[in-house]
């Protein structure tokens, strides 16, 4: 029996280093070909897409180009619900 890997999101933050998200987000493309980042908040969006165009020039060199599908996502905090950038990045 097989097991589906289960889905990896990374959370990134304002004070994310967007070369250390840059790095997780390769090894992710490198592993399973696909990576999603959450980001809440303007900083924290600005640091991921930051590290997404970091991560590009990491994957290059193997032939891997990247695609960026941002969307939104709602998640639960303790003063309720907030909404979140979702990217969703696939090697082609």
């Amino acid at each position: 029996m097989s097991e589906q890997p289960q889905e990896q999101i990374l959370r990134v933050s304002a004070g994310s280093n967007p070369q250390a998200v840059a790095s997780a987000i390769a090894h992710s493309i490198y592993e399973t070909r696909n990576c999603k980042i959450r980001a809440v908040g303007a900083g924290a969006v600005n640091q991921a897409v930051k590290a997404i165009a970091i991560a590009r020039g990491y994957t290059a060199p193997r032939g891997l180009d990247l695609i960026c599908v941002p969307g939104f996502s709602s998640i639960e905090s303790h003063d309720g619900q907030i909404s979140a950038i979702v990217f969703e990045v696939k090697a082609s």
